[in-house]
């Protein structure tokens, strides 16, 4: 059976510890963070709360 190429990651993308940038889930920063990676963390939830009609409102008045 012919052995297959050894595959190997793409060179730098493992070198270093990664730096991720978290959106929403601030205990998944936070758990990031403790497992030592560098973390950026953005306060967000979605408009009205996830309400889909009540942030078609919400859009419509700054429209």
């Amino acid at each position: 059976m012919p052995s297959q190429p050894e595959e190997r990651p793409e060179p730098g993308l493992i070198d270093r510890p990664p730096q991720i940038v978290n959106i929403g889930l601030e205990l998944f920063a936070l758990e990031l963070e403790a497992a030592g990676a560098t973390v950026v963390h953005i306060d967000w939830s979605p408009p009205a709360g996830g309400d889909p009609e009540l942030a078609d409102l919400l859009s419509r008045l700054g429209a």
